[in-house]
């Protein structure tokens, strides 16, 4: 392997059936996930968790906090804080109520995996540590999904800080994963106060790391990522602080990525659309390179 690049041996087999038409795609779930960042001596720092080699997505991989949408997050008017819903809406190309519910699912996994939580009392204020037992208590019902995220800020009388997170990508999975999700990657800062730990049961570690570091591990081999997570790991790159980078977030474009499969002189060619360097070409007869 040049790099760090996931890559499932399964693809190839199933690009094949997708090209050939005896694959039907599996339609993608929504889906948010968090760079989170914080300022030390020499810039900013990622959040990162590796995903256990026993996962059967990404497995080994490492990522960012983040996980699928709760439907019950659609129904229920949340207490909010910053933008409102309807430029949200218009920010992540979905409906008001779709809306709250994508950032509703960025601060919750954010919760849920990182033990840090983008709400606070009022509108202008965060919750301090949250390491306590009844916070966990809470913690793991909404990771067992007995309690949603919703009535968890109803409990506890919180508003949601939608300001304190900003949109930076969305990336589609590709048509012929088995496994399917429409995510949409946010940035944000870690609360003063907050401290990460690795709250989550998918993954084996977590690090704060530059992402120049974790750039040069990946291209070197060392660590394992998907395509967003590393194109994203570069983007981020650009910045000197995390307010530089939640100031540059308004200004990002959401079109979607999505990779394509295509036939061309005898081979399957997989790419994704402004990432040349993802792109992988595939023999029809099954090896990749």
């Amino acid at each position: 392997m040049a790099n760090g690049q996931w890559y499932p041996p399964e693809w190839p087999d199933r690009i094949r059936a997708l090209a050939a038409g005896t694959l039907t795609p599996v339609a993608p779930r929504r889906a948010a996930t968090v760079m989170l960042l914080k300022d030390t001596g020499s810039g900013p720092a990622v959040h990162m968790l590796r995903r256990r080699a026993s996962m059967a997505f990404a497995g080994g991989a490492y990522a960012y906090p983040g996980g699928g949408v709760d439907p019950r997050d659609d129904d229920h008017q949340v207490r909010w804080a910053g933008p409102t819903r309807a430029w949200w809406a218009d920010r992540l190309g979905v409906d008001e109520t779709a809306a709250q519910a994508i950032v509703c699912a960025a601060v919750r996994e954010t919760y849920e995996e990182a033990g840090v939580l983008l709400a606070g009392p009022s509108a202008d204020s965060v919750v301090g540590d949250t390491t306590g037992a009844d916070w966990e208590t809470d913690r793991a019902a909404l990771v067992a999904r007995d309690l949603s995220f919703a009535e968890f800020l109803d409990r506890r009388g919180l508003v949601l800080r939608s300001d304190l997170l900003g949109a930076w990508a969305r990336w589609i999975t590709p048509e012929f994963e088995a496994r399917r999700y429409d995510t949409w990657f946010f940035v944000a800062a870690l609360p003063e106060g907050q401290r990460t730990r690795n709250a989550s049961t998918e993954a084996d570690r977590t690090v704060w790391i530059a992402p120049r570091e974790a750039a040069a591990g990946y291209d070197k081999g060392e660590l394992l990522m998907m395509p967003p997570t590393i194109a994203t790991l570069r983007q981020l790159a650009a910045y000197e602080s995390a307010a530089g980078a939640l100031d540059a977030a308004p200004g990002r474009d959401l079109t979607p990525v999505l990779a394509t499969a295509r036939l061309v002189d005898g081979e399957l060619v997989l790419s994704w659309p402004g990432h040349d360097e993802f792109t992988k070409h595939i023999p029809t007869g099954g090896a990749t390179a």
